[in-house]
């Protein structure tokens, strides 16, 4: 049988994701062609599949998605390496549009290879999620030992890497979630826990140097009331806000209001590079970095992943297996 396994969608909506035999691309010049054995779900593909918020539909497509594959962050091995420096029989991971089919073709600038005792699916979960985290701890909070740190959404794909991130550069982690993911958030690292449902964080008389913020729906002025006055505010992702704009909203306000403040507002827009990605596959091989991986789901139950995810009910990573 020709072609290969992929999830389509023809309009916008989880219940319009289906598994189809499709024809398989064509290897072409400055390209990889990669055999996909894992693919990791992130709020980013919920927000394609859906078109949600609608200025998604800008990029994606206006009455629907102008690419029927979804997919971003993946891992498998090199079919065919052009001319990139790679081969064939290769392990990687890293992102590329459409990943979840049994084949992609990627740019190589987005792969790096897979550390040798590192599995396909741990690799999978990195990409997108744990880059993110990575530069909203290291590069946009520029997070220091001894610092308080404050982390919205810990449970999540971005924020359990966030919280492992930070703690590793020796800061004092105070992680936000609900009350049943606050013994997963202490795993990943955090030295205390606050359950959102019976203590709001930003009605406390405390003051953070660094809030990574991957929730999304609380007020600015409530997060800078709880920021020091030099502290550093990021915001990852654009949860919450109207059917227009959602959390991008939040984002474009921050970036204004951070003009002229001590405070620091960063919204964060990740670059995806191959050195992170390389960078946090060692840190895994060194035992630095857990890659918290809640359930393994094969292709076929892509939409009940991608729902789960965008529910926010996730305690770490979700990956799809085409094994």
């Amino acid at each position: 049988m020709t072609g290969m396994l992929a999830i389509v969608q023809d309009r916008y909506g989880v219940d319009a994701l289906a598994l189809s035999r499709v024809p398989r691309p064509q290897p072409r010049p400055g390209r990889v062609l990669v055999r996909v054995r894992a693919a990791g779900i992130d709020a980013g593909t919920h927000h394609l599949v859906t078109g949600t918020p609608r200025l998604v539909r800008l990029a994606a497509g206006r009455r629907a998605p102008r690419r029927r594959t979804p997919g971003l962050a993946f891992a498998g091995v090199v079919e065919d390496a052009g001319s990139s420096g790679l081969a064939t029989g290769d392990r990687v991971f890293g992102t590329a549009p459409g990943a979840l089919a049994e084949l992609v073709l990627a740019d190589p600038r987005k792969l790096a290879r897979v550390p040798d005792g590192l599995d396909l699916e741990r690799a999978a979960a990195l990409p997108v999620s744990a880059v993110a985290a990575l530069e909203a701890v290291r590069d946009a909070a520029r997070v220091r030992s001894e610092q308080r740190v404050l982390v919205l959404g810990a449970a999540g794909g971005v924020g359990a890497y966030a919280v492992q991130l930070a703690a590793g550069a020796g800061a004092r982690v105070t992680a936000v979630c609900s009350g049943p993911k606050t013994g997963f958030a202490r795993g990943m690292g955090a030295e205390r826990t606050i359950d959102y449902a019976s203590e709001e964080p930003t009605t406390l008389d405390e003051r953070w140097d660094a809030i990574i913020d991957t929730a999304g729906n609380r007020p600015l002025a409530a997060l800078r009331g709880i920021l020091a006055e030099r502290g550093t505010l990021v915001i990852v992702g654009g949860e919450g806000g109207g059917a227009l704009l959602g959390g991008i909203d939040r984002n474009l306000r921050a970036s204004l209001a951070g003009i002229g403040s001590r405070q620091r507002l960063r919204s964060l827009v990740s670059r995806g590079r191959a050195a992170d990605l390389e960078h946090l596959g060692s840190l895994v091989r060194a035992g630095r970095l857990l890659v918290p991986i809640e359930s393994v789901r094969p292709l076929a139950e892509t939409a009940a992943a991608v729902e789960h995810v965008g529910a926010g009910r996730a305690r770490g990573k979700t990956v799809i297996s085409l094994h």
